[in-house]
């Protein structure tokens, strides 16, 4: 089953999602200010990406972190920033069996899913 996650009023997931629809791709979206984020889902994310392609550091949300948080970035705060403020998180994720994409790009989801 293919699963996007993201936001439903995010201009980047409507058009992934409306894309999706258009060329009759089946999927499961989940928002993450309605469904949540928990570790589980992050880790099954964190197996296809890394954390650094995950973490989107033009977000509103980056930019209202202090600098500290900021400057003393692993991979530990940034998970724990992304599970607690899911918005830092680039959007669509999408997950289709072993693959991931991380935003939209037509091209790539056509690559992706037309054959």
């Amino acid at each position: 089953m293919i699963t996007v996650y993201g936001i439903k009023n995010c201009d980047t997931v409507k058009k992934a999602r409306r894309w999706l629809e258009a060329n009759g791709v089946a999927f499961q979206f989940h928002d993450f200010r309605v469904d949540g984020l928990d570790e589980a889902t992050m880790d099954h994310l964190l197996t296809s990406v890394s954390w650094q392609t995950l973490l989107n550091k033009r977000s509103t949300t980056w930019k209202q972190l202090d600098d500290f948080r900021k400057e003393q970035l692993d991979q530990v705060i940034a998970i724990e920033l992304m599970l607690a403020n899911p918005t830092l998180i680039k959007r669509p994720v999408l997950i289709d069996h072993s693959t991931c994409l991380v935003g939209f790009k037509q091209a790539d989801y056509a690559a992706h899913f037309v054959k």
